[in-house]
Order: C-alpha cells, then structure tokens, then sequence
C-alpha cells in the first residue's frame, strides 16, 4: 500500500482532534474595552446618540426630516417674531405722488439735504454730527429756474435724494425714507412715473409726521411769499405752471374811473361773508363777468386782483381737448385753496349753446355740463371765485351770465381820457431820470387828452395795450405829437377785425 493510499481523508471517518486555543495576551480586550467606552458620550448627549443609533426610523431618514421641519419652524417663527416687533415698534407713513404734500415733502428733504451738508462740513460733534456723515447716494437733481423784471434768467441745480433709501434726523428721532418709482405705472395726465415716499420711525415718536408735515407745508408757502402761481388743468387735476410770478400791483393796472374799485369792494365784501351765507344755505361762490374788446386790460387786472388778495390763479381752457363735463366739474370743485378760477374767452368756446372753433380742436364740454359745473347739484359748496372774460358779450347765452352764476358784470373798454391821462402820469412823472417837471407834465397832460377827446367822438378808439406800447417806445413830447397816428393804425385794425368776425 501506497502512502497516498493508506491515508485516510476526514469524509472516511478520520478522528480529528479538537484545535487548542491559542495562546493570547489577557490584557488585550481591557484595553479595547476601555478604548470603547472612552469614545461613546456619557450623560444626555450619550443617550441621545445611543437612541438615535438604535432607531431604526432615524436610520431611515425620517429623523433628518424631523430635523429640517424643526428648523423650518424655527425660521419662520423667528421671522413672525421679527414681523410682530416690527409692526409694534415701528410705524409707516405712505405719501404718494398724487398728494399735494408729496411735493412739499420732497422740497423739505432739499432743505434737509443743504443743511446736512453745513453740518458735515464741521468738525465731527455729537450726534448731529454723525447723523451728517450719513450721506445719501442715490441723487437727482432740481432745477430752479428764475426769471428776472430786466430779462435776465438764472439756473439753480440741487441734488435731492433720489430713489433708494435715505436716512436724516429729526427732533432726536431717527427716520427712514424710501423712495419708490414704479416704472411700469405712469400718471397719464402728466406722463410720470409713479412714484411713493415710505416714512419709517418709531412708534413711540408717530406724532412726528404730522409736524414734520406741517414744517413743510410752511417752507412751501415761504418760497410762495410775495408770489402768485399760475395752475394749469393736466386731465382732471391742477398743477402749477412754471415757478410762481412776481405779484403785478394793482395801481399798475389802470381802469376807468371807478370799475377798479367797484370789483375790489365786491370781491373784498364777498370775502368777509361765509359765515353769512353759511348760515342761510346759500353756495358760497361768486361770479365776474369782465367784457370788452381785445388788449383792454381784463387779464392784467385778474392777476393784479389775485395779487393784492395774496390768491392764486387757475386757468381753465374750455376747449382744451379731452375736457368733458366730469373732468370740469371736477376741477372746479377741487380748485386749490385760496384760488381764482378764470375762463377766459368764453366766447371762444361757445357761442349761444353751440361749440365754437375748429371741430378738430373743440373739447367735449357741453354747454349744459358747464351750467351745471357753475351752479349744479353736484359743484363745490365751499368759497369759489369765477372770472370769465369775452370780448363779444353779444355771443353769450342768457341762462350762462345769469344772476347767481355771473353776479357782477363790468365792461372793460378801449382807452378812455381818464386812463389816458392816468398812464401818462405814471410814465413820465416821478422822480425818474426822464421824469417832466410838474408844469411840463401838466401841458403835455393836457394837450393828451384833448386828443384823446377828439378820437372817442370820431370813434377812433385805441386800446390800453397799444397806449402802453406807445408811451414804451416813445419821449413824453413824441407820445403826445404821435398819437394821431396811433389813433389812425387802431381805426384799421378795429375795420380789420370787424371784417374777420363777419366773414364766414
């Protein structure tokens, strides 16, 4: 038998003997132990992990869900809390572009501007100080542009803070502004963007705005002291036109004798009286109605009226295109305060109840809408003075120039000897270089108005216009030698005018 052959293979059924443990160090596992329990965290941390490890959930990735919600609450929360301080301890005040105050506000914020640059410009005290070091980045700029009495004109450029967020100080409160343009909203009357101011402060210093508002209202009005300002319609709203004009005296307009003072004490009478027609339900409007040719002086005595009664003026054109009757009877009850509404030309607009001018050009007030936006249910109760000028009071309807709605007429005419005589005073006397002395001024006088005299029986009638343009280009000796010709140029340019009012 072979050695391979007489061995025996442990499926024959060969007895193996057991394998004996090997020989190890018995101090290996203390160690590993102790090495384990060092690593696993003790107290509630270990808990902790202990739990999470054996959770078969967490190990599922629902514990980190868990998580996420958690801090999803948190986040929202803390922005809730956030939201809740915010709404407690601060207050907001909305001033937008349609409010007449939006405009006061933003030249408030120019004087504020200029004021903050004095005060940076000195040395760095307290808190005022610091509050000017906050400069604002986001300009634009204000032209004023002023026109002067000898014709010359002058440009001013302030930055103002533009739109962004700003910051200023006021009365030891701290202020937020932001100013927002919408630049896909625009004013269809005028074709600006929309714009807002968003005051923020304190809720502890809110009874700040309406003084801040009231401080502006006043710097306002100074810078209108002295001053008239001309409003314009823009769709259904006034807006100034151009900067405000130097106030015209009313000695500088010269009427006949006594129409001046007849309209000054009415209006003036008018004035003192609200109470008066309160009390018996009576509107609280007047009308005038000043008629008379062209050049005669109406306009001017309008602006030097508003001027000596510290008003303003609101011209309205009837046959502005896009004028209809709820837009008139709109403007006419939102004038601004302490205004003068004036239509001139009338006539122009309508003559009789018919539209009068181009059809092209006509607006689409109706006669029967002006009557009711003078004196209709639904126009203004508060104090309301209307002027309407015309040169033909022949065109005018009854029912427009009716009592209650025109309650004083006054015909303002071509150049009477009085008026004459009255401007030709006003323009060589004095204390000028090119003043006459008194015996001078008195035969010149004189020689004028037998002039004058002489054309008023001939019917050569010469407007207050051309007397002034005369006596502007013209000596005392060569106004009063050249007035026969004035008088002659005026004949045919009446003719002139006749011919073109009958021609059809």
């Amino acid at each position: 038998m072979s050695l391979l052959g007489g061995a025996k293979s442990p499926a024959q059924g060969a007895q193996v003997a057991p394998a004996q443990p090997t020989s190890v160090d018995s101090s290996l596992p203390v160690e590993l132990e102790s090495v384990a329990t060092a690593e696993k965290p003790s107290g509630l941390r270990g808990m902790m992990s202990s739990y999470l490890d054996s959770n078969p959930y967490f190990s599922a990735g629902f514990g980190l869900m868990a998580v996420g919600v958690g801090l999803t609450f948190l986040r929202r929360s803390a922005v809730q809390a956030a939201t809740i301080a915010q709404r407690r301890m601060l207050v907001s005040l909305e001033i937008s572009s349609k409010d007449p105050s939006y405009l006061w506000f933003l030249q408030w914020m120019s004087q504020q501007a200029a004021r903050q640059a004095e005060v940076a410009a000195a040395p760095l005290r307290g808190i005022e100080g610091l509050a000017s070091r906050i400069r604002s980045h986001e300009l634009a700029v204000e032209t004023k542009y002023e026109q002067r009495q000898d014709g010359s004109s002058s440009a001013e450029f302030s930055l103002v803070p533009g739109p962004g967020t700003h910051y200023f100080r006021y009365k030891s409160a701290w202020f937020q502004v932001k100013r927002e343009r919408a630049t896909n909203m625009l004013d269809l009357n005028s074709g600006t963007p929309w714009e807002t101011v968003m005051l923020t402060t304190l809720s502890r210093d809110r009874d700040l705005f309406p003084q801040l508002l009231a401080e502006a209202r006043v710097l306002a009005q100074a810078a209108q002291v002295g001053r008239t300002v001309i409003y314009t319609a823009w769709g259904a709203e006034w807006k100034p036109f151009g900067r405000p004009r130097m106030r015209r005296m009313l000695e500088s307009v010269v009427l006949d004798a006594g129409v001046k003072e007849r309209i000054v004490d009415d209006v003036k009478a008018f004035m003192k009286r609200g109470r008066w027609y309160f009390e018996r339900g009576i509107p609280y409007r007047r009308g005038y109605l000043l008629h008379g040719p062209p050049g005669s002086g109406k306009s001017s005595f309008i602006q030097a009226l508003a001027g000596s009664l510290e008003y303003n003026i609101c011209v309205l054109n009837l046959s502005e295109r896009g004028l209809t009757d709820d837009k008139l009877n709109h403007l006419l009850a939102n004038a601004p305060e302490r205004s003068i509404v004036l239509l001139e030309d009338i006539d122009a607009a309508f003559s009789g109840r018919t539209q009068s001018g181009d059809p092209g050009f006509s607006g689409n007030v109706t006669f029967s809408g002006l009557l009711n936006a003078l004196d209709g249910v639904a126009s203004s109760t508060s104090q309301r003075i209307l002027f309407l000028t015309t040169n033909h009071i022949d065109r005018l309807d009854p029912a427009l120039i009716r009592p209650g709605r025109v309650d004083l007429k006054e015909l303002i005419d071509d150049a009477t000897p009085h008026q004459v005589s009255e401007l030709f005073r006003r323009f060589y006397g004095g204390d000028g270089e090119e003043a006459l002395g008194a015996e001078e001024l008195e035969e010149l006088g004189t020689k004028l108005r037998a002039k004058v005299e002489q054309g008023v029986r001939d019917e050569m009638r010469v407007s207050m216009a051309a007397v002034q343009g005369h006596f502007i280009r013209t000596s005392a000796k060569e106004a009063v030698e050249g007035w026969d010709e004035l008088a002659r140029m005026a004949k045919e340019d009446a003719s002139a005018r006749q011919r073109f009012a009958s021609s059809p």
